[in-house]
């Protein structure tokens, strides 16, 4: 059978594995270039168009952008930052072009799961600096992109709709979000931490009480995802594979009482980050132990019971963290 590039278009809509919107801000970006009779669109062009698709998107419809709801998609969190001010128009367009297109553009030109029926159907690909637009795209005629837009704008209020069914709580959880972004910073170097944490975690993984061996990761009990920021309060030593096994998800009740445990600790200590950890969770026990509770009720409201109790033999009777010296002067 002869099939239309319509067709073809429509197929890469309909029949795609969308995981999150993203292909949806794509296959409009792509119309509108196909409207304007453009040839190519250079990466900053491509950045632009695809920012303001979303920020409209979302402005008119605050829906969630992907279906795991431990985490916003990285156009949600670049226009979430550009809202809140922490980015300016400029900043956010050159952080969509650094970070949001390494899955989307190579990967959009496919029907389901098989890259051959529409491979560089549409466009070709000069990675970081421009899509070329073939006349399979540019021959679409006024009626076709008419109705091909509707049927994106269709697409993305499914998924859109799907995605909400497992994040009951949107609203509050996109509120404590903001406030988290708001105050938080981009990501930094952890490993210079590993000496200092070491000693006052007893010398054992966080997660399984086992003695840490020479994978060592630096982790977020809280997920980064959601706290956005690096502060000592919040980061632990554990295996790689243990870090693995928890990935982004909220942890039990217990791994929380241990951190309280662990911050009280370093606050015996005279280490410098004894400051600001009091600073920031309070200069008592009482309401350390309060404040970074507030935090895991946050949390557990973004991330509702997807949560990670530890590897199956990790009891925290037998840990030996709590059996240190340092642990029963500083935990009396």
């Amino acid at each position: 059978m002869n099939f239309t590039n319509e067709d073809y278009f429509k197929g890469i809509v309909l029949f795609g594995l969308n995981a999150a919107t993203y292909k949806m801000a794509l296959a409009q970006t792509l119309l509108k270039a196909s409207r304007e009779g453009k040839t190519e669109l250079s990466w900053e062009e491509l950045s632009t168009t695809y920012f303001d698709a979303y920020k409209a998107r979302l402005a008119a419809n605050s829906m969630p952008q992907q279906g795991n709801p431990n985490r916003l998609t990285k156009m949600e969190r670049i226009i979430k930052e550009h809202e809140l001010g922490v980015l300016t128009s400029n900043q956010a367009i050159d952080k969509v072009a650094d970070t949001a297109f390494d899955d989307v553009v190579p990967r959009f030109q496919t029907i389901g799961s098989d890259k051959n029926i529409v491979a560089s159907y549409f466009y070709d690909i000069e990675k970081g600096k421009k899509l070329v637009l073939k006349d399979s795209l540019l021959s679409l005629t006024e009626p076709q992109i008419n109705t091909l837009q509707q049927e994106v704008h269709a697409r993305w209020g499914l998924l859109e709709g799907a995605f909400s069914i497992n994040q009951t709580n949107f609203e509050l959880a996109n509120n404590i979000r903001e406030i988290y972004l708001k105050n938080g910073h981009e990501r930094k170097a952890l490993t210079h931490n590993i000496p200092f944490l070491s000693g006052y975690q007893g010398n054992v993984c966080f997660y399984c009480g086992e003695p840490m061996d020479d994978n060592i990761h630096v982790d977020h009990v809280l997920p980064r995802q959601v706290i956005n920021h690096d502060e000592i309060w919040n980061l632990v030593l554990s295996h790689g594979d243990c870090n693995l096994l928890k990935s982004d998800r909220l942890v039990g009740q217990h791994f929380v009482e241990k951190l309280i445990a662990r911050n009280e600790n370093i606050m015996g200590s005279n280490h410098p980050w004894k400051a600001k950890i009091q600073s920031t969770l309070g200069s008592t026990p009482k309401k350390r132990a309060s404040n970074l509770n507030m935090h895991y009720d946050n949390i557990k409201s973004v991330l509702g019971r997807y949560y990670w109790g530890g590897s199956d033999s990790y009891n925290p009777a037998s840990d030996p963290f709590y059996r240190r010296l340092i642990t029963a002067l500083n935990n009396k």
